[in-house]
């Protein structure tokens, strides 16, 4: 090979990697990179989008300037409300989903009928955010009559209890929008969940048996410590979830009574108040509030990328 043609190949080699990835950073920069930054300076516009937000400020009131949206989106009433109510999501959402999907993973692995019982719970993650909204929101139909077509008020009124509308009552809608959440994503917590416990080396818990520990205790000082570096990574995958709800608030109740999130208000500000500046600071800080999530999820993937 001559000295001519290494530094070719060499340059080729510098290349060639690039082309590869050119059309993922081409579709990238379109519908991410591109979109993101027109969101974020959006967000420094008037509320509406059309002048800079320092011109939209109203005598008496306070203003920030050019951070007038971001002003809104963390002080209106109807903002705080929404955190309220996504910090109950992730508190709730997250501790039931990850919660039941260890204990039906455990219990699911000691049946004869593993595959069916996984099937089962795993079904829900096969039906849309739509889907599951409007089958849980004929669930929860509440009727002024004596007929109640809902499921859940046809069975308290048969124990001869009084109907309730479980969707407009504040008392306990966003509980019951949280339940529909759990009852669709247990099976894919249950599934990564399980995957990784079947990792956990048999000799290990039947060294713990012999010692004489209870099953109770294998399984909080065997098992959770060992798979608990996949514990950390369901938890963030749903946290971050969690915090972008939106079709099922969306379908069942439309963020009324009480149980609006941040997501159906940056829908609501963009596409039914047309107040698309508001909305970009509204998606601004939903991002902001995913990133540091995202960064640890992506921190604890490569540690353990590093130890195998």
């Amino acid at each position: 090979m001559s000295d001519v043609q290494v530094p070719e190949i060499m340059r080729q080699g510098k290349i060639a990697p690039w082309l590869y990835v050119a059309p993922a950073l081409l579709i990238m920069t379109a519908f991410i990179v591109y979109p993101g930054l027109n969101t974020f300076l959006l967000s420094f516009r008037n509320a509406d989008g059309t002048l800079p937000a320092a011109a939209a400020c109203v005598e008496g009131e306070p203003c920030w300037g050019i951070l007038e949206n971001y002003r809104y989106a963390l002080t209106a009433p109807i903002m705080l409300n929404a955190f309220r109510n996504n910090l109950l999501w992730v508190v709730l959402m997250v501790g039931g989903t990850v919660g039941l999907g260890l204990l039906i993973a455990v219990l699911a692995d000691r049946v004869k009928y593993e595959a069916l019982a996984k099937a089962i719970i795993f079904t829900p993650m096969a039906i849309s955010f739509v889907g599951a909204g409007i089958i849980w929101k004929f669930v929860y139909a509440y009727g002024t009559g004596q007929v109640q077509i809902g499921l859940l008020n046809a069975i308290v009124t048969a124990l001869g209890g009084e109907p309730v509308s479980w969707l407009s009552e504040p008392a306990f809608n966003n509980f019951a929008l949280i339940l529909v959440g759990v009852w669709m994503w247990t099976g894919f917590c249950m599934t990564i969940l399980s995957a990784s416990l079947k990792s956990v080396p048999t000799e290990i818990l039947e060294a713990a048996r012999v010692d004489g520990a209870t099953e109770w205790r294998v399984f909080w000082k065997v098992m959770v410590p060992i798979i608990m570096p996949t514990i950390a990574v369901v938890v963030t995958t749903m946290v971050i979830n969690v915090l972008k709800i939106f079709d099922i608030v969306y379908v069942m109740t439309g963020g009324n009574y009480g149980t609006e999130v941040i997501a159906n208000r940056m829908y609501g500000e963009m596409y039914i108040n047309h107040q698309s500046g508001r909305s970009a600071a509204i998606a601004v800080i939903l991002i902001l509030l995913t990133i540091p999530f995202m960064i640890w999820n992506v921190r604890r993937f490569r540690a353990q990328e590093a130890i195998r």
